[in-house]
């Protein structure tokens, strides 16, 4: 009887995790459309993003690294940073 309560609850755990993932890789997709559409990238993979990126001049380029830089930041490492400012002041 536990082991299969314990099998049933583990495998609850897992699908909900894979469910988090793959909600996750969809809003990262949809954010990566977003942005070939607004900047009129037509070829749809990183070559033509680079080629986009080498046409930008230096204020559209940084603004599109704040773009990915917000969205694909490690949530983690910015709460770390968070404290070591609080701690020296």
């Amino acid at each position: 009887m536990k082991n299969s309560v314990l099998k049933g609850a583990l495998g609850a755990l897992a699908v909900a995790g894979v469910a988090m993932i793959v909600k996750k890789a969809a809003q990262r997709k949809r954010f990566v459309k977003g942005i070939f559409e607004e900047y009129g990238i037509k070829e749809k993979s990183p070559f033509g993003l680079a080629d986009k990126i080498r046409e930008m001049d230096e204020e559209q380029y940084q603004e599109l690294k704040g773009k990915f830089r917000k969205e694909f930041a490690s949530r983690c490492h910015h709460r770390f940073e968070k404290k070591e400012n609080i701690a020296e002041a």
